[in-house]
């Protein structure tokens, strides 16, 4: 097996015996990058000075006999929002072309300590807004599966980055389903941890409410592995929550029998899930069942309304959050004569920002106006109560919830550019998660027609490592997760 396409904790134990060397890992990452990058697209930086750098420290420290954390030497890509020391950081927009932060993101910095070497930024949706990562300013990213299809989003560029073998893992993030639906149209694991399990400090917002980092991997070992590097409680963000963090490492067994696990009936049965992908889920739930897990259907009745729900509250918190970028405060500015500063706010906006996001901002401002705001938003947040508490009563019963990631495997680029709607429901099954703020993780589970389809899984608030252990148990007794797309 190349280095490339190894696990994680695979180059974790060459690293740690001296087979291999960090300045190899990241070779090997390199290697494949000029191999295949122009068919997959999936960076927008590369930082192979930086990278080499930090190899050679770590290889240095290695030899002197240092005990060195057992992620040291690994390489890892980070979602193009991200804020990082020194290195652009656009969000995949026009807008900040030309940011260069002066400081790291909290998960970029525990990346760093911990010795795992960033080998670049991968492309996005433009500030998270989409589900295909055809929504970037700069590029579109293929599917290593089929690289006429897309990758999902927003995090496609970190998802089609790993499933490529040009990154051994990767960070994204997850507003409505950002990470974990484009794990499961590129046959990872992907996890959308519980809203301030991991900080947020540095992370460009798209709705701060909403928005979580979180792994892309190759397993649900590697998935564990990162999830411990992130997560615990930061003072720089005052969202992130002061819990203790388990062992995520330790938790990962194949004893399941007797967990009671709920299959989320509207999630599941509803309208728009591809009925192929559904016999998959079906047979996922009959594997586990094989394990020892006992399952029952339960009633999510409120899931219906979660799209509606989330496309108030995203694009009202995404218009304050983006009132910043104005060309007077941050971002582009236009050249055009102006002819007072509201022009010139509307003129840098217009040139700098694309379709979709000006379409949010606009809808958002709308949500929040005067005489909209009781009508919509403040609707929203009651109906927002309504979906989390259908998973607070359903966790009174049930360990975990199942349904599938995504309601159909990767389509086609450009197949859903003049339906929104149709794209829209790309993470009809991944948005009440966010609206919840609980934990969910994606763990590949069969293919349709040659394309990977993902599992979910939900849990209650801080149980990522019940997840993990479920998807671990799963993961081991089946071998979807050995297998890598042909480039």
């Amino acid at each position: 097996m190349e280095l490339h396409e190894m696990t994680a904790w695979e180059l974790a134990g060459y690293l740690h015996t001296g087979e291999v060397s960090a300045e190899q890992t990241v070779q090997a990452s390199y290697d494949r990058i000029d191999a295949i990058e122009d068919k997959v697209r999936a960076f927008l930086t590369l930082t192979p000075e930086i990278a080499f750098e930090q190899a050679r420290h770590i290889d240095d420290l290695r030899a002197s006999g240092e005990q060195l954390p057992v992620t040291a030497g690994i390489p890892i890509a980070q979602k193009d929002l991200l804020c990082t020391d020194g290195i652009p950081t656009t969000c995949g927009s026009k807008i900040l072309e030309n940011f260069v932060p002066p400081y790291n993101a909290t998960v970029i910095q525990r990346c760093r300590d911990a010795g795992m070497i960033m080998i670049g930024k991968t492309n996005m949706d433009e500030f998270a807004m989409g589900s295909s990562t055809e929504n970037s300013a700069f590029q579109i990213t293929g599917n290593p599966w089929d690289l006429d299809c897309v990758p999902g989003g927003s995090s496609g560029g970190s998802a089609a980055a790993v499933a490529a073998g040009e990154a051994t893992t990767a960070l994204g993030s997850d507003t409505g389903g950002s990470i974990r639906q484009p794990a499961s149209l590129c046959g990872l694991v992907g996890i959308k941890p519980t809203y301030g399990r991991v900080s947020r400090y540095g992370l460009i917002a798209y709705a701060s409410s909403l928005d979580q980092i979180g792994p892309l991997c190759k397993d649900v070992r590697d998935a564990a592995l990162l999830m411990s590097v992130i997560s615990g409680r930061d003072s720089m963000d005052a969202t992130s929550a002061d819990v203790p963090v388990p062992d995520f490492t330790g938790a990962l067994h194949t004893d399941i029998k007797g967990l009671k696990g709920g299959i989320a009936h509207e999630l599941l049965y509803g309208e728009g899930i591809d009925p192929a992908v559904r016999e998959t889920i079906e047979r996922a739930v009959e594997q586990l069942s094989s394990l020892g897990v006992e399952f029952e259907d339960v009633a999510m009745p409120h899931a219906e309304y979660s799209l509606p729900c989330y496309y108030i509250i995203a694009p009202a918190e995404c218009s304050s959050n983006l009132a910043r970028y104005d060309g007077v405060r941050y971002g582009h500015r236009t050249d055009e004569p102006t002819t007072d500063i509201y022009d010139l706010f509307a003129k840098s906006r217009a040139e700098a920002f694309g379709p979709e996001v000006r379409l949010r901002i606009i809808k958002g401002t709308y949500v929040l106006s005067a005489g909209y705001y009781d009508a919509y938003y403040l609707k929203a947040l009651k109906v927002r109560t309504l979906i989390k508490s259908d998973f607070d009563k359903a966790f009174e019963n049930y360990d975990f919830l199942i349904c599938p990631t995504s309601p159909t495997v990767a389509f086609k680029i450009g197949e859903k550019a003049d339906d929104p709607l149709a794209m829209k429901l790309a993470d009809i099954c991944t948005i009440p998660v966010n609206l919840a703020g609980i934990p969910a993780l994606s763990v590949p589970c069969g293919f349709v027609d040659g394309l990977p389809v993902g599992m979910q899984l939900m849990g209650k608030p801080f149980s990522e490592d019940a997840l993990l252990q479920v998807a671990y148990a799963y993961e081991q007794s089946t071998d979807w997760h050995t297998r890598r797309p042909s480039l």
